[in-house]
């Protein structure tokens, strides 16, 4: 039988508690959205947390109870603790998966995990935005078309300033020209991480059907398959016996006369 997948879906919510243009496509918070999307899904169960509770609601005992964690923040990127990204990052490499969306680019955790900065350009203006699916058998595409549009999104625009992808899977054209890439994964240590650019705060993109499917699809692919311990570095005992040479070296690599036996 499958596991069942345990998300963390993250959010500063902020923007939801200021402005009405958010509140009213996100009346809950765009990471109630996104849980009720995946939790809708056969074997997945989705919680939140965000940045004001305490330890920004990822305590050592929620993450050790997370398998993928999805990442949403913006204006608040400066007030997440160091000692929590450093509790992310040290889960990442163990083995949970990562899902970073939208402005999350410049989060303290991906640009960590990235070891870039994570820059790009950006405008806002009400643009389509046509993403074209490049790995249609990758299971993050399954079930998408060749593309699919936003009528309305915040345009990001190369370059962007990532380690160059393992899989790129998809690639946005935006109405004003540019092109982005929109759908990018990696591995780090233990853990899978996805990078998934729609979700301006303005717009019902979390609402979408096309949106919805690849945060599900994502969720599946990123799951944590194995964890190992990874801040560690044991001394360890032979496994066969090692013959006895006619010199030994001190700690420094200084050879050493062998005393007769």
């Amino acid at each position: 039988m499958q596991k069942e997948i345990r998300v963390t879906v993250w959010n500063e919510f902020r923007h939801e508690k200021e402005n009405a243009a958010v509140k009213k496509h996100y009346p809950d918070g765009m990471h109630a959205a996104i849980a009720k999307t995946l939790s809708a899904q056969p074997g997945i169960r989705a919680r939140t947390a965000t940045l004001d509770e305490p330890e920004h609601g990822l305590t050592e005992q929620t993450l050790a109870d997370t398998d993928v964690l999805t990442w949403w923040g913006h204006v608040a990127h400066g007030e997440v603790s160091d000692q929590v990204v450093a509790r992310v990052q040290q889960r990442v490499l163990s083995g949970m998966g990562l899902i970073v969306l939208h402005s999350g680019h410049f989060s303290k955790v991906f640009r960590r995990l990235m070891g870039t900065n994570c820059s790009l350009k950006w405008r806002e203006a009400d643009e389509k935005e046509r993403l074209w699916n490049l790995e249609s058998g990758h299971p993050i595409a399954e079930g998408l078309g060749d593309f699919f549009e936003l009528p309305y999104e915040e345009m990001y625009g190369e370059r962007f300033d990532i380690p160059t992808p393992e899989e790129l899977i998809f690639i946005s054209w935006f109405e004003g020209g540019e092109v982005f890439r929109s759908g990018c994964c990696w591995t780090r240590g233990h853990g899978r991480i996805f990078y998934f650019r729609p979700g301006h705060e303005t717009y019902p993109t979390y609402h979408d059907a096309n949106v919805q499917r690849i945060l599900v699809n994502a969720v599946r692919w990123a799951a944590a398959r194995v964890w190992i311990a990874t801040d560690t570095c044991p001394a360890t005992k032979p496994l066969e016996r090692i013959a006895p040479k006619e010199a030994v070296f001190g700690r420094a690599g200084v050879e050493q006369q062998v005393r007769d036996q």
